[in-house]
C-alpha cells in the first residue's frame, strides 16, 4: 500500500531528524512516499519541478532526482543526476549513490565524475570512504587536467593529501611525454608522480625505463632507480640511479653507470656521469672507463675523468689525469688522452712541464713522466704518442711517437740486458694485433745484444749512431735491425763494455707500471663507493585517520 505526504509534512519530518547530529538530514524534496511492499523501511523522496532532493550528513551535501532513505539504518540510495559535495574542494557526480551514514561509506555508480578542482576522475564505480578520506575505483578510471590524462585499472584518491594511488596498467598521456607504469602515486597539487614497478617514459627525444622513481610532470624532471636507463641523444644511459631534466637537456647517473654511444658502439662506464644534450657532451668520473671495439677485442681507457664531446660522426673522447690503457696485446699510461673517433687517432699527452722542470730534471726523470706504451715485448715512450685505429676495419693501424722516442726490449736470454733504440721520432705499422715494423728517425742511437745462434752465448754488444733505422718484428720480438744509412758504431765484446755504459741516456725500465689485465687499470686507485645526492629526498606525508 502506497501513502503520499505533501511538502509540509516533509518539512516537519526534516526538523525532527536534524536534532540528531549523526543522522542523515533531509533538507528538501518535492514529495515523500512509502512503499512497504516493494521498499520496506524506505522513505521515497522525489524531486519537485524546480529542485532536487537534498540530503545532508556531517558536512556532505547530496542532491538527486530521487532517494530511498532508510531512517532506521541511517542510509540512503540516491538515483538520477546525483551530485555530492564535501566542503568547497570536492564534488562527485553519478547516476547512482548508495550511502551508509554509520560507516560513512558511499558507493557511486554509472558515469562517475570526481572533481577536486585540480583534476577530474571518471570511472564506472567509485567507493568513497569519508572516515579514511579516500575514494577508490576497482576498474578502469581516467583522471584529467588541462594537459594530462591518466588511466589505470584501479585507483585510490586520498582527499586530505590530494593524492592518487594508481595500480595496474597506469598510463599518463601528455603533449610532451607518455608514461606507463604498473603502480604510481600522483599528487594533484604539485603534479609529482612516484612510481613503484616497471615504468617507461617516452618523450620527444628520450625514453626512460626504471622500476622505481619520481617525475615532476610539469617541470619534466625526475629521479629514477632500479634498472634505470635513458635513451637520450644517440646515447643509452644506465645506472643505479639517474636524474633527468628535460628543460635543461641534462641527465646524470650514479653508481655502476654505463653510457653507450649507440652509433659508434662505444661505452663510458664509471660511478658518476653527466650528459649535456645541448652541447652534445658526456662526462664520467670515479672509476671511469671508455670501451672501444678493436680487432674483436675491447680497448679499455681509464682516467680520473673522461669527457666525450661533439656530434656522433665527429665525437672526441678526452681523458684527464692518470690515464691507463689496456687491450689484450697492448697497454699504456699517460697523463691525458685525446681520441678522435672519426679518424681513429688517440694522442697520449704528458702533463705539461714548466721551464724549471725541463731545465733541472734529468733525461731519465723526464722519460719517467712521458707517455708509455707496451706492445708485445716492447716498451715505448716519448713526449707525445699517437696511436691510430682503422675505425672501419676496427684494427690497430699505426703508431707515431714525437720527440724523445725510446724503444726498450728486455733480453729474453739475460733479463739484466736491454735492447734499446732512441731517436727524435718513431713510426710504427701494425699487422694484425702486433707491430710489424718500426722506423726510428733522426739522431738515432742503438744498443743491441748479439748471441751465437747455436750456443746462445753473448758474443757482442752493438752500439751505433745513425740518421734512421728500421726494426722488423717476428713473433712479438725484434727480429732484425736495418740501417737506412751507414751507422757509426762498434760491436763491443761483452767484457769490454762496462755495465754503466750499456744504457742510453734517458733509459728507464718501467716494468712495474705495466698493465697486464683489465683489473690493473684501477691498481692503487681509491675504489670506495661513490655517491652524490642529485635531488633532495622527498618525504611522503602520512595519512591521518579520522577519529
Amino acid at each position: 500500500m502506497k501513502v503520499v505526504f505533501h511538502s509540509c509534512l516533509l518539512l516537519l519530518f526534516s526538523f525532527g531528524l536534524s536534532a540528531q547530529e549523526q543522522e542523515i538530514e533531509i533538507r528538501k524534496a518535492g514529495s515523500f512516499q512509502l512503499d512497504q511492499e516493494n521498499f520496506p523501511g524506505a522513505n521515497i523522496l522525489t524531486k519537485s519541478a524546480t529542485q532536487q532532493v537534498h540530503l545532508v550528513h556531517q558536512g556532505m551535501d547530496i542532491w538527486s532526482d530521487k532517494a530511498f532513505f532508510y531512517k532506521s539504518e541511517n542510509r540512503f540510495n540516491a538515483i538520477g543526476n546525483v551530485r555530492v559535495q564535501q566542503g568547497d574542494s570536492l564534488v562527485l557526480t553519478s547516476k547512482l549513490v548508495n550511502y551508509d551514514g554509520k560507516t560513512k561509506l558511499a558507493v557511486a555508480k554509472e558515469d562517475v565524475v570526481l572533481d577536486n578542482k585540480e583534476m577530474l576522475l571518471k570511472t564506472d564505480t567509485l567507493y568513497f570512504d569519508r572516515i579514511a578520506d579516500k575514494a577508490f575505483y576497482p576498474s578502469n578510471g581516467t583522471v584529467y587536467d588541462s594537459l594530462t590524462t591518466i588511466t589505470s585499472k584501479r585507483g585510490t584518491y586520498i582527499s586530505e593529501n590530494k593524492k592518487y594511488q594508481f595500480e595496474n596498467q597506469v598510463v599518463i598521456t601528455n603533449p610532451d611525454f607518455r608514461l606507463t607504469s604498473s603502480r604510481m602515486d600522483f599528487y594533484t597539487d604539485s603534479k609529482h608522480a612516484f612510481f613503484y614497478g616497471k615504468t617507461t617514459i617516452v618523450g620527444e627525444d628520450y625514453v626512460i625505463h626504471c622500476k622505481e622513481g619520481f617525475y615532476d610532470t610539469e617541470r619534466k624532471l625526475g629521479y629514477f632507480k632500479k634498472e634505470a636507463s635513458i635513451d637520450y641523444n644517440d646515447r643509452n644511459i644506465i645506472g643505479d640511479s639517474i636524474y633527468f631534466d628535460d628543460a635543461k637537456q641534462y641527465a646524470a647517473a650514479t653508481q655502476n653507470i654505463r653510457i653507450k654511444d649507440t652509433i659508434n658502439n662505444t661505452f663510458l662506464t664509471g660511478n658518476y656521469g653527466q650528459v649535456f644534450k645541448a652541447i652534445d657532451s658526456a662526462m664520467v668520473t670515479h672509476k671511469a672507463v671508455a670501451i672501444n671495439l678493436v680487432e674483436q677485442d675491447s680497448l679499455f681507457i681509464h682516467a680520473d675523468t673522461l669527457i666525450a664531446t661533439g656530434p656522433t660522426e665527429e665525437r672526441i673522447l678526452r681523458g684527464f689525469h692518470d690515464v691507463r690503457i689496456f687491450k689484450e696485446d697492448l697497454s699504456g699510461k699517460t697523463d691525458s688522452i685525446h681520441f678522435n673517433q672519426k679518424n681513429g687517432r688517440a694522442r697520449l699527452i704528458r702533463r705539461p712541464m714548466n721551464d724549471k722542470e725541463l731545465q733541472f730534471l734529468t733525461p731519465k726523470e723526464i722519460a719517467e713522466r712521458n707517455p708509455i706504451l707496451w706492445t708485445d715485448e716492447s716498451q715505448m715512450t716519448g713526449d707525445e704518442i699517437h696511436l691510430t685505429i682503422d675505425m672501419e676495419k676496427e684494427v690497430l693501424d699505426s703508431l707515431l711517437i714525437y720527440n724523445n722516442a725510446f724503444v726498450v726490449e728486455q733480453d729474453t736470454l739475460d733479463i739484466a740486458n736491454f735492447n734499446q733504440i732512441k731517436g727524435l721520432q718513431l713510426k710504427g705499422k701494425f699487422s694484425g694485433k702486433s707491430l710489424e715494423t718500426v722506423d726510428v728517425i733522426q739522431n738515432t742511437e742503438m744498443v743491441y745484444y748479439l748471441y751465437d745462434d747455436e750456443t746462445l752465448d753473448l758474443v757482442g754488444i752493438d752500439k751505433a749512431i745513425c740518421s734512421a733505422l728500421r726494426l722488423t718484428f717476428e713473433e712479438s720480438a725484434i727480429d732484425k735491425v736495418t740501417f737506412f744509412t751507414d751507422p757509426d758504431g762498434i760491436v763491443y765484446p761483452p767484457e769490454e763494455l762496462p755495465a754503466n755504459t750499456r744504457q742510453l741516456l734517458g733509459f728507464s725500465w718501467r716494468k712495474d707500471e705495466r698493465i697486464y689485465k683489465k683489473e690493473d687499470l684501477f691498481d692503487g686507485i681509491d675504489l670506495e663507493p661513490f655517491s652524490v645526492q642529485m635531488v633532495p629526498k622527498l618525504k611522503k606525508v602520512p595519512i591521518k585517520q579520522k577519529q
